[in-house]
C-alpha cells in the first residue's frame, strides 16, 4: 500500500482580469483537504479570488519537444461522449517565476484530441508546456465559500512581524520567573 498522499496541482486567480495560474502543488488525502491545504499554503499573503485543485494524475502534459514526436497522437483514446477540457500553457523559460496559465477550453473525446484542438485554437508561439485537464477533474472553491476562505488573509497579523512581540513577552516571563525564585 502506498503511504504517500496524492499530489494536487493548485491554480489561483488573484484578480478578476487575470486567468487562473499554477501556484504549485500540495499533498492531500482527498480533494477537499487539497483545497484547504492550497488555501493555507498559497493564500497567506497575495490576494485571491478563486482556487482550483487538480489531481496531478488527471493532467495530460506535453512539452514542445514531445509534440515534435507524433507518437502521442497514436495514443488517442476516444471516450463515448465529448466533454470539456481546460487548456493551460507555460509560456517562457526565464529564471524568474513562470506559471502555467489557463488559456481557454475545448470540447473533445480524449485528452489527446483536446490537445490537437488546443493546438489549432490557441496561439502556440513561445509555449513550452501544454497541460490538458478534463473539467470534471477540477475541484473549485464555491463562490459562497470565498469570503471565509480568502478574507482572513487581509487582516491576519502574521503579515507584520511587529505583531509578534516575542522579545518583550520573553523578558516579562523571565522577570516573573526570577521574582518567583527569589
Amino acid at each position: 500500500m502506498d503511504s504517500q498522499w496524492q499530489i494536487y496541482q493548485v491554480f489561483e486567480k488573484e484578480r478578476a482580469d487575470l486567468p487562473h495560474r499554477n501556484a504549485g502543488s500540495v499533498h492531500a488525502s482527498d480533494a477537499e483537504m487539497a483545497l484547504e491545504n492550497a488555501r493555507d499554503v498559497f493564500v497567506r499573503r497575495p490576494n485571491c479570488l478563486s482556487l482550483w485543485v487538480v489531481p496531478e494524475r488527471a493532467i495530460f502534459s506535453k512539452t514542445v519537444e514531445e509534440l515534435q514526436d507524433n507518437a502521442w497522437r497514436t495514443e488517442m483514446q476516444n471516450t463515448s461522449a465529448e466533454e470539456s477540457y481546460l487548456v493551460f500553457q507555460k509560456q517562457g523559460q526565464t529564471a524568474r517565476e513562470t506559471f502555467v496559465v489557463h488559456v481557454g477550453d475545448v470540447a473533445a473525446n480524449s485528452p489527446q484530441q483536446a490537445l490537437e484542438r488546443a493546438l489549432e485554437t490557441f496561439d502556440d508561439k513561445n509555449v513550452f508546456v501544454w497541460w490538458i485537464v478534463p473539467e470534471r477533474a477540477i475541484i473549485k472553491n464555491e463562490a459562497s465559500d470565498a469570503p471565509s476562505m480568502f478574507e482572513p488573509a487581509h487582516w491576519k497579523k502574521y503579515r507584520n512581524h511587529l505583531s509578534y512581540p516575542v522579545e518583550p513577552i520573553m523578558r516579562e516571563l523571565k522577570s516573573a520567573q526570577e521574582m518567583l525564585e527569589e
